[in-house]
């Protein structure tokens, strides 16, 4: 049997566990829940998921998605 975890990496280096996988390129919030488009506003933070890492040992398996900040003026192209 396999256990699978899912992370998030912050760009501090911080990490937190996430319930599912995420894909790269993805936006999400503080949490790593992915956000809806289009956003309702740019004035929130946002990262956007830039590398993602697999690790295997025996019984376990471990994703960490590196996070990236994005700006605000880049979310401006993501609202409506």
């Amino acid at each position: 049997m396999t256990i699978y975890e899912y992370f998030i990496v912050f760009p501090d280096g911080e990490r937190q566990e996430v319930p599912e996988p995420l894909r790269f390129d993805d936006l999400v919030d503080l949490n790593g829940r992915h956000l809806a488009l289009p956003l309702p506003t740019s004035r929130m933070i946002a990262y956007r998921v830039v590398k993602i890492r697999n690790t295997e040992e025996r019984g376990e398996a471990k994703s960490y998605h590196y996070l990236e900040l994005v700006p605000a003026a880049e979310l401006e192209g993501y609202t409506r």
